[in-house]
């Protein structure tokens, strides 16, 4: 059985770390699983709200706060608004892979990811100038191989997997490691806003109250446990005016904790990696024990 990993010392004496994540995922989000989606006008314009309308609203709202962010862009996202995610590399904020065209990754070989993960860099490193250093997976379904792709490619970090409350080092084979920095279900608002129809959700669409109530006592939950926070939003679901205005609630109170470290991912990952923190294995499960 795998330990679970120890609490981590945070920089100048701070008790916890927080970080708002967002998955520009655009129309990629439906093209990935198919091309067809692409036909659906009404949709289409659904997911064009994230970079059209709801990134802009999010870069007012983190810059009223004085808080950087990181971006998970689909390479995708990049070549078809790469005016939307400049403007987010200018507002100072950090932009970390999220696949070519938010491709599912489960069951692809080696050679299929590592295509996709070339494609995707090469996308945000043609439009940003930079080279991220971060990587989401699509839906978080990382594939056993998927750590040891990204190390390949010099990859800091990775937040995609759920079975720890504070960064750590992620042992990967020929004595290498990825800094992984978890994430959950419950801090991430696709289940609570996503309605497409013929795609996602039950079509019942929750009130931002109670999501903003949820999130707020992860916050609580992961700062008494000095762990680290870090809320998955999507501009085209969290960019609506409600959704923003609730979600600007919270980054405020967030900020204004001064035993919370409120930053990037990056940030989070540099800090981890100068902890020298023994790496720690994740094992897939046996067949012969099943």
């Amino acid at each position: 059985m795998t330990t679970p990993a120890a609490p981590i010392m945070w920089p100048n004496g701070k008790k916890a770390a927080a970080c708002f994540t967002f998955d520009v995922d655009a129309e990629s989000a439906l093209l990935g699983v198919s091309v067809e989606h692409g036909n659906r006008m009404s949709v289409m314009s659904h997911q064009a709200y994230g970079p059209l309308v709801g990134v802009p609203r999010i870069l007012d709202l983190l810059a009223r706060h004085e808080v950087r962010s990181t971006f998970f862009v689909p390479g995708y996202t990049a070549r078809r608004y790469p005016d939307v995610v400049r403007a987010i590399v200018d507002g100072g904020h950090e932009i970390a892979h999220h696949g070519y065209l938010h491709e599912p990754m489960t069951g692809l070989t080696e050679q299929q990811e590592a295509a996709i993960l070339d494609r995707g860099l090469d996308a945000l490193e043609a439009v940003t100038g930079q080279r991220p250093v971060g990587y989401r997976a699509p839906m978080w379904e990382l594939n056993w191989h998927s750590p040891g792709l990204l190390a390949d490619r010099g990859f800091l970090y990775d937040s995609s997997l759920m079975d720890a409350d504070h960064p750590y080092e992620l042992a990967i084979p020929d004595n290498r490691s990825l800094i992984e920095i978890p994430i959950q279900w419950a801090l991430d608002d696709w289940e609570q806003y996503c309605y497409i129809p013929d795609f996602s959700g039950s079509g019942l669409i929750e009130s931002p109250r109670k999501a903003a109530e949820i999130w707020g006592l992860e916050f609580e939950g992961l700062r008494a446990a000095g762990g680290c926070f870090v809320l998955t939003n999507h501009p085209f679901l969290s960019g609506r005016p409600s959704r923003a205005k609730v979600l600007e609630e919270l980054v405020h109170y967030v900020k204004t904790c001064e035993d919370v470290w409120t930053t990037t991912l990056s940030e989070i990952a540099h800090h981890t990696r100068t902890l020298k923190l023994t790496p720690r294995s994740i094992h897939r499960p046996d067949p012969d024990d099943l």
